[in-house]
C-alpha cells in the first residue's frame, strides 16, 4: 500500500522555523512530483509548494514565497518543506501529496495528486 507520512509539525513562535518531512513507502519518489498543501479551520485547502521529479523545478504560492523552501532527498526518499519566518496565518494542517512526474499547471489545486499523507499540525503563536 502506497503511503506518504508527514512529520515535523508542532508549535512555533512568530518568526520561528519548522521543517516538515514527507516520507514515502514503498514506492520511490523518483518519478513523482511532491506538493505541500495546508488547510486551516473554515478555510479552503491551499497549495503552498511543489517540486517536480525530473528537473527539481519548484513552485510556490505567493503567500509563502521567500519564506518556505521545498526540497527532496532521493536517497532518503523524502521531501521537505523548510518554513522560516513563520506567521500566525501559517497555522494549519499541512499535508503532502504525490503527482505523477511534474507539477502541473494547476498544481496548487491538488486535483492531480494520486497519493496523500494524513497531515501534520503546524501552529504559530506567541
Amino acid at each position: 500500500q502506497v503511503q506518504l507520512e508527514e512529520s515535523g509539525g508542532g508549535l512555533a513562535q512568530p518568526g520561528g522555523s519548522l521543517r516538515l518531512s514527507c516520507a514515502a513507502s514503498p514506492f520511490t519518489l523518483d518519478r513523482w512530483a511532491i506538493g505541500w498543501f495546508r488547510q486551516a479551520p473554515g478555510k479552503k485547502r491551499e497549495g503552498v509548494a511543489c517540486i517536480s521529479s525530473r528537473d527539481g523545478k519548484t513552485f510556490y504560492s505567493d503567500s509563502v514565497k521567500g519564506r518556505f523552501t521545498i526540497s527532496r532527498d532521493k536517497a532518503e526518499n523524502t521531501a521537505y518543506l523548510q518554513m522560516n519566518n513563520l506567521k500566525p496565518e501559517d497555522t494549519a494542517v499541512y499535508r503532502c501529496g504525490a503527482e505523477w512526474l511534474e507539477c502541473g499547471g494547476f498544481w496548487a489545486t491538488g486535483n492531480e495528486y494520486e497519493h496523500w499523507g494524513q497531515g501534520t499540525q503546524v501552529s504559530v503563536s506567541s
